[in-house]
């Protein structure tokens, strides 16, 4: 369906948006942070810009299989991944910029919502399709 609310709509297009931010991150990480972070901390923001665009593909491949199966149910492991992502990336992102310690302490909980969200649509594809 072009142009209408097909379930895919909504995890290609925030897959493609969140691409979009992770090649941006990476660059910022490669080209501005580069001797401005301590090695260790560049490493945590790599590792954030990383996980943050394998994911990206991700959701984006969740759209491809709502398209291809879309009663399937794939929207609830795709916002579970988006906000995985949101979690686990964006706590990296914070602690290699600021230092602050506590980020990396609920760095645990958007990698559990990641290896959920890879689960419920391995159920799914499984189970449903």
């Amino acid at each position: 369906m072009i142009g209408g609310t097909s379930p895919h709509r909504h995890l290609l297009g925030p897959g493609f948006l969140l691409a979009g931010l992770g090649v941006a991150a990476g660059a910022f990480g490669a080209h501005a942070l580069e001797g401005r972070l301590a090695a260790d901390d560049l490493a945590v923001f790599e590792t954030a810009a990383r996980i943050h665009m394998l994911h990206a593909l991700g959701l984006a491949l969740l759209g491809l299989a709502a398209a291809r199966w879309p009663d399937a149910g794939w929207k609830g492991p795709g916002l579970l991944m988006l906000a995985g992502v949101a979690v686990f990336s964006g706590s990296l992102y914070a602690l290699a910029l600021s230092g602050i310690g506590w980020f990396g302490a609920i760095t645990p909980v958007g990698g559990a919502a990641l290896i959920a969200a890879w689960m419920w649509a391995a159920w799914i594809a499984l189970n449903r399709t």
